[in-house]
């Protein structure tokens, strides 16, 4: 099975492609996607390695962030999560993947109507993988969010409901054209029905949150007026510092290149701003040591525009997850760079992306480009009732299929998957039995963490860590 719906030079129709989905159930039998392999992993060899690649004096910070609790651990752990699912089977039904699709990379975010959309929000790891890759990165994710704090009966519940709503929203997509797959979008209010008034209250909380958190606010907190009239970004260690010299004086280069792959309006818009200052920024917690840095624009009035640039490397889905990816991406990438990748599959990915993203080839490392803090938010799920901690993962299940349904093969996915029962059963017990093993591997990293630093004191940055991990 390919990642298109073709036969040859033929397309399939709906219900050809419902049965060839079927079919795959022969060679993978839904059951198949329980099986885990443990001989030969080597979880803190992995880390080890991205660490190689990264920037030294934060592997630390990354360390710290990672060992604050499991969620934690697993929020860093794309990598180690599509390595153990190379070792089994899968469906070979492909699709455009997140990669990373845990259940705190769906967030808001602002259109470009400056409405605020519920989407997924994270694609540094972006490319075509099976289908159910994404999938049993949520579903994990909802069992190791709610074990600890509210019990293994609520985790396997919220799992399941997880499970059954991807499947429902997937054979719904299906039903619909293409056109009307394209266009659906959920906004961030889609969910304040049906949940309870405390869950509701986090939820309006969040979205107030999210409407603050604007470029202009980020930049009244972060920079200060220099001499010359325009901003400067403050120092805020390690968080936040000035980056090299180099950085800087590549940056209008560079920020030349980016405009060059924005929209056409963007790119005339761009024409009016100038780069100011470039600042290392520590963001997540996966993506810490990774290079990423803020640049303040300003007019010749000095009015400020924020953008993020990050590091954009292989995706794991590729190096650790061995999926050959279709030519024309591959062939992007080879031209374009890593960047190009994830701003391409967010594209996909997203019902609306941000107007703004780009992305830059450079000598050494490619970077995307994207506005900083554009109405970006989050819900804690730590503070919402178990209801609702049923009903957002219902939403992020929801949201995936959406994303899922925009590949020509959705069909094959709802064939194979059927009313979703059957599928939810075997992933909940996956997810169970993932979840030990990432518990384990977990004990493992915070030993190891612990014994490399028994005295030392807590990072200044943990407070930091907990509100920009998202950002």
């Amino acid at each position: 099975m390919t990642e298109t719906n073709l036969v040859g030079d033929r397309m399939l129709t709906r219900a050809e492609g419902l049965a060839a989905g079927r079919a795959v159930r022969e060679r993978t039998p839904r059951a198949a996607l329980a099986k885990i392999e443990t001989s030969g992993r080597d979880p803190l060899g992995i880390l080890d390695r991205q660490n190689s690649t990264r920037q030294a004096d934060l592997i630390a910070l990354r360390t710290e962030r990672m060992a604050a609790n499991p969620f934690a651990f697993y929020r860093g752990t794309a990598a180690l999560m599509a390595a153990d699912l190379a070792r089994t089977p899968h469906t070979g039904i492909l699709v455009p993947s997140c990669g990373d699709a845990h259940i705190g990379n769906f967030g808001f975010f602002a259109s470009p109507q400056r409405t605020l959309m519920f989407d997924l929000n994270d694609f540094d790891e972006a490319a075509w993988a099976p289908w159910e890759w994404d999938l049993k990165r949520l579903v994990a994710s909802v069992v190791i969010g709610a074990r600890e704090t509210r019990g293994p009966s609520v985790a396997d519940e919220a799992a399941r409901q997880c499970v059954l709503a991807y499947a429902r929203a997937l054979r719904a997509g299906v039903r619909a054209d293409p056109l009307q797959r394209y266009f659906a979008h959920f906004d961030a209010t889609a969910t304040r029905d049906g949940i309870d008034v405390d869950s509701k209250r986090a939820l309006q909380k969040a979205i107030a949150s999210a409407e603050k958190r604007t470029g202009e606010r980020a930049a009244r907190k972060l920079t200060v007026r220099g001499d010359d009239g325009h901003l400067r970004f403050i120092e805020q260690p390690p968080v936040m510092t000035h980056a090299d010299p180099w950085i800087r004086e590549l940056s209008d280069t560079a920020f030349v290149q980016y405009a060059a792959t924005a929209n056409v309006d963007i790119q005339l818009l761009l024409r009016q701003y100038r780069v100011r200052d470039v600042a290392r920024r520590v963001v997540g917690v996966g993506s810490v040591g990774t290079r990423c840095y803020l640049a303040v624009l300003g007019t010749a009035d000095a009015e400020p525009l924020l953008l993020q640039v990050k590091e954009a490397g292989r995706s794991v889905l590729v190096e650790y997850g061995g999926i050959v990816q279709p030519d024309e991406l591959q062939r992007r990438v080879d031209e374009r760079g890593e960047g190009a990748r994830v701003v391409g599959m967010q594209r996909v990915l997203q019902a609306f992306s941000d107007p703004f993203l780009g992305h830059i080839k450079g000598a050494r490392d490619d970077y995307y480009v994207r506005q900083f803090h554009d109405m970006k938010g989050s819900i804690d799920t730590d503070v919402i009732e178990d209801e609702g901690y049923r009903e957002y993962a219902v939403a992020c299940a929801i949201t995936l299929a959406r994303a899922h349904a925009q590949a020509p093969a959705a069909a094959q996915i709802a064939g194979y998957a059927g009313k979703g029962a059957q599928l939810a059963d075997t992933l909940v017990s996956w997810a169970g039995a993932y979840a030990d093993l990432a518990a384990e591997d977990y004990r493992a990293f915070a030993a190891r963490a612990a014994d490399a630093a028994p005295d030392a004191a807590p990072s200044t940055a943990q407070d930091a860590a907990q509100k920009e991990s998202r950002s």
